[in-house]
């Protein structure tokens, strides 16, 4: 039983073998709150498994991430989309010889924040906040406060500004002023989340008849693959070939930064179907008959908890913002309970 004890130790200890551009748990810059460390699992496994086991996260498998509502079982969800992020990121972060349990607490915390009905929701609560509204910024809000009844989180450092740096926004694919985490694990996982959204929302899209095989770019096809399987092995395997230096395998030159990122061709070509995907499914789904119902549902909600903040529960009220308790009481909302409660209040019509 001692024995067991000290396996956090020995963990930290294997973590010597990794990267010397990797994150080291021991060399943590802490909490906000001090916490005694835990016998058995590291710094960053504990904030993993906090993420895991919160209510935000539970909530993410009833909340959109491109088709609102769908018909079929097997479209994305905020939690699937989460998910496949998180594997492609462990599986970069291994292979580049980085910490993997940062790795994947940051994956799995990325979009705590993201609202219902996908980005039609932070596009409508943008509108409507007066102090603007971005997922990742309200990922970091839920993690520092909103969970545990107002406790939040209390994760470490590392992890939180892996979760609030993770956002793109519409930027050119790894463009200069794409912003940078300060973790090499934290901007696997920004690259991890482009990896998985541009080619798990062709494979909807195409599910859902919205395109087909012959819409997609041809050129950006023969540098990918043409299978859904084959784009994400070939850019996965990209960023790992270009990224190498980080592995701490090969000598740099002193002084020489070392990132992640993917090769001209590669990016250009992911760059391409991004761009595809924005004109011919984002855009369209944009202004669709689901999402002009979302974005009323969003607002009524929003017009009616602005005069009635008595009813927001009381775990979701910090300071002295009204606007700020509807907007974290809408953003947390699922699409399911969104719906539900504008019908229960009448604000819907059938």
């Amino acid at each position: 039983m001692s024995e067991a004890l000290h396996i956090r130790e020995l963990i930290e200890e294997k973590e010597e073998g990794l990267s010397s551009y990797a994150c080291k748990s021991r060399l943590t810059k802490g909490r906000v709150r001090y916490e005694d460390p835990h016998s058995i699992r590291t710094e960053f496994q504990r904030d993993r498994d906090r993420i895991i086991h919160c209510k935000s996260f539970r909530r993410l498998k009833h909340k959109t991430q491109v088709f609102i509502a769908p018909s079929g079982d097997h479209y994305r969800t905020r939690l699937t989309h989460t998910l496949e992020v998180s594997q492609i990121a462990r599986t970069l972060a291994r292979a580049l010889n980085l910490n993997e349990d940062l790795t994947e607490a940051i994956s799995l915390g990325h979009d705590l924040g993201h609202t219902p009905f996908g980005h039609i929701g932070e596009e409508v609560l943008n509108e409507l906040s007066a102090h603007g509204f971005r997922h990742n910024e309200q990922s970091l809000r839920v993690v520092e406060l909103l969970e545990n009844d107002g406790k939040g989180l209390n994760l470490t450092w590392e992890v939180r500004d892996g979760i609030l740096h993770h956002s793109k926004s519409t930027l050119k694919i790894l463009a200069d002023n794409w912003g940078k985490g300060s973790t090499l694990e934290g901007e696997i996982v920004k690259i991890a989340d482009l990896v998985a959204y541009i080619n798990h929302d062709i494979d909807d899209s195409l599910r859902a008849g919205v395109i087909t095989e012959k819409d997609l770019p041809a050129d950006a096809i023969a540098i990918l693959g043409k299978t859904h399987s084959r784009r994400i092995d070939t850019m996965v395997t990209d960023i790992i070939v270009h990224s190498w230096k980080a592995s701490g395998r090969v000598n740099v030159k002193p002084g020489e930064a070392i990132s992640i990122g993917m090769s001209k061709k590669v990016r250009d070509a992911a760059g391409i179907m991004r761009d595809f995907l924005f004109e011919k499914v984002y855009n369209v789904q944009a202004v669709g008959e689901e999402s002009v119902k979302a974005r009323k549902i969003l607002r009524m909600l929003f017009a009616y908890f602005a005069l009635h903040t008595y009813e927001i529960p009381s775990n979701i009220i910090h300071g002295k913002d009204k606007n700020r308790w509807v907007i974290d009481y809408i953003a947390g909302m699922t699409d399911q309970f969104a719906e539900r409660i504008a019908r229960n209040l009448s604000l819907l019509d059938g």
